[in-house]
């Protein structure tokens, strides 16, 4: 079964939540209380386990803040 890890780059995100919808493995979420440096909520990894390498999330993401990388269990 493959696996993924997920890097955000918090400083970049403005929060529009297009990974967090094309997540399948509901991975991802907005911060609820943190902000970046610009003042958004940006995107992290509750579920970091749950992710399958998939890269919808990178795909979708129109600030390119997103990278994943597949790992072998």
């Amino acid at each position: 079964m493959n696996k993924g890890a997920v890097v955000i780059n918090a400083e970049r995100c403005k929060g529009c939540a297009l990974c967090v919808v094309a997540c399948p493995k509901d991975v991802l979420a907005l911060s609820e209380r943190r902000v970046n440096m610009s003042g958004y909520h940006y995107a992290e990894t509750p579920n970091a386990a749950s992710c399958i390498g998939c890269a919808s999330c990178a795909i979708v993401c129109p600030d390119a803040c997103i990278e994943v990388y597949r790992t072998k269990e």
